[in-house]
């Protein structure tokens, strides 16, 4: 028997960030700007710290980090490394 999409348990995207932690990620705000890094920590507001961060925009790495903090209410989106 096959499962159709309406019983599948939908997915939850806080569970999800919070097994991408010690990841890559990609993460367009707001402003256009995208930050890529490994997310080293996510909490129930999707604030993210990212480490070795790069800013972008567009293709143009403007600048390096060791550290970023972006508040959850800043973010767009969020890619997984296998996604950029």
């Amino acid at each position: 028997m096959s499962s159709s999409p309406s019983s599948q348990q939908p997915k939850r995207p806080l569970s999800t960030l919070q097994r991408a932690v010690n990841r890559k990620v990609a993460v367009r705000l707001k402003s256009e700007i995208e930050y890529r890094g490994r997310m080293s920590n996510v909490d129930s507001y999707m604030n993210l710290i990212l480490v070795n961060a790069e800013e972008f925009d567009g293709a143009d790495v403007l600048a390096n980090y060791g550290k970023v903090v972006i508040r959850g209410n800043n973010v767009l989106f969020i890619k997984l490394e296998k996604e950029f």
